[in-house]
């Protein structure tokens, strides 16, 4: 193809190519020992064709164009004969598929940045739906927990006007707690690929409490201790929603975000945050803010007690869970809080029926109790813990957090209509400042490098934009070298 015959011989580029192609391991390394091949170089001739193809190799440069004071002539024989690895003549069939006459640079490079700015732009694109789909998540998680929790805590507080028993009340709602792991699974079956069994999900689950799964010990010394204190800490909000007004009530209960700082830092040495210190500072002022607004009654008194016990006790189970059982996958928290029902169902039962005989909490027939309020509290309540237990796998935790401070005003607004409190300069300031703390609790422990980084790009741009400004005054040649000095200097 690219190698003529010869007058009065065989054609050679046969043997010639198979010197050429030889593997660098078995290159020669001095002129004695490719004696033969350099006798046959003087009878090569290249077409053009194959000149045109191979421009770009050296060795071919050298050998018909390239000057002799540039590379030796034994630099350029070795590299010929595949001394340095390099083998043209071998590749040169594949390349002639290419077309001639390649484009350009400029033809080159704009339908690469074209394909690299779609790239970005869809790339762009996609994240932003992602964010946005995010967003609208988490707008549609916030709504539904401050509407779910007001809505419990107003309907409680109705609930109370007939039907005067919050321990029973208490262990109505918890018992509907046994819900988790069925609806778990319920979703699990519809969204999952590979479908598990009832069992086998079950199995999974309990490889939450160890290697021997639920045991009877597991469930004495892992569930029944939270369940206790999950028990106390619904019946002292309840209880407290008797005593004092429900806003009150709620804005308290904000302040368990604190007690969770406090004792997460000194039992499970937490990162200290200046911050959060000052959140609970704020947390306990606006307590005692609260107190005083009422001028220190005793019925106030108690009912500021009660919630301020049940915010302690819902921070002591965070924190106990953290200690003792670490972090939950959602099939876990599910089965957990089923196993919190089943608790309820099998030993708290016992204490509203003691409560009924000894007429702590007695009602004259089952004819007399408000179904409808005792069902819709407990479905709201039962809403409210599954979205705040699962809404964080379609939004930010933050933004859960924020519906719970978010159902204040809502409380203030139906207590305004509904009841005869009065919202004071102190009350109010006691609701905003707890409401302050709440919100600095939720500042991410990387703030203050964040706004580190926020103000050093802010005074950037205030420096880049004065100078950009009195670079565009100057005109001519010397308005010129005036830009030119100080990013030099710089």
């Amino acid at each position: 193809m690219g190698i003529r015959e010869f007058p009065g011989g065989a054609p050679r580029g046969k043997s010639i190519a198979i010197g050429m192609r030889r593997s660098p391991d078995v290159s020669p390394r001095r002129l004695s020992d490719i004696s033969p091949q350099l006798r046959q170089l003087k009878y090569l001739v290249v077409d053009e064709a194959i000149k045109e193809d191979l421009k770009w190799s050296r060795s071919v440069e050298d050998l018909t164009s390239g000057p002799v004071g540039l590379t030796s002539i034994e630099e350029r024989i070795l590299r010929i004969t595949g001394y340095y690895g390099y083998q043209p003549w071998a590749t040169s069939c594949k390349r002639e598929e290419r077309p001639r006459d390649s484009p350009g640079p400029a033809e080159a490079q704009a339908p690469a940045g074209a394909e690299a700015g779609g790239r970005a732009s869809r790339c762009c694109w996609t994240c932003s739906r992602a964010q946005l789909k995010k967003a609208f998540w988490g707008v549609a998680v916030v709504l539904c927990v401050c509407a779910s929790w007001a809505g419990s805590t107003q309907l409680a507080k109705q609930t109370f006007r007939k039907f005067d028993a919050p321990f029973t009340l208490t262990w109505f709602a918890t018992n509907w707690n046994f819900l988790f792991f069925p609806l778990y699974y319920a979703g699990h079956v519809c969204k999952s690929a590979e479908k598990q069994s009832v069992k086998q999900r079950y199995r999974e689950c309990c490889r939450f409490f160890g290697d021997n799964g639920l045991t009877l010990k597991v469930f004495f010394t892992k569930a029944a201790p939270f369940g206790v204190l999950w028990t106390l800490t619904n019946y002292l909000y309840l209880h407290a929603i008797k005593k004092i007004n429900t806003t009150d009530v709620s804005v308290l209960f904000c302040c368990n975000k604190a007690f969770v700082f406090l004792l997460s830092w000194i039992v499970l040495r937490d990162r200290f945050m200046g911050v959060r210190i000052v959140a609970a500072i704020l947390a306990i002022a606006g307590i005692v803010m609260m107190t005083y607004a009422d001028g220190f009654h005793s019925h106030s008194v108690i009912g500021i007690a009660l919630v301020v016990g049940s915010a302690s006790m819902s921070a002591l189970y965070k924190v106990l869970f953290k200690l003792l059982l670490g972090s939950a996958k959602f099939g876990e928290a599910a089965l957990f809080l089923s196993i919190l029902g089943v608790f309820n169902i099998l030993f708290i039962t016992c204490i509203p029926v003691i409560l009924y005989f000894t007429k702590v909490e007695y009602w004259s027939s089952f004819a007399d109790i408000p179904w409808g309020n005792l069902c819709g509290f407990s479905v709201l309540l039962l809403t409210f813990n599954i979205v705040l237990n699962f809404g964080i796998a379609v939004t930010y935790p933050t933004l859960m957090s924020l519906g719970i401070v978010l159902s204040v005003p809502v409380n203030a607004v139906v207590d305004h209509y509904t009841s005869q409190i009065v919202f004071n300069g102190v009350r109010v300031i006691a609701i905003i400042i707890i409401g302050l703390g709440f919100l600095l609790l939720l500042l991410p422990e990387e703030w203050d490098v964040w706004l580190i980084k926020l103000l050093t790009r802010l005074k950037v741009r205030k420096k880049e934009e004065p100078a950009e400004g009195g670079a565009d005054l100057g005109s001519g040649p010397q308005s010129k070298n005036r830009r030119a000095r100080p990013s030099f200097a710089r």
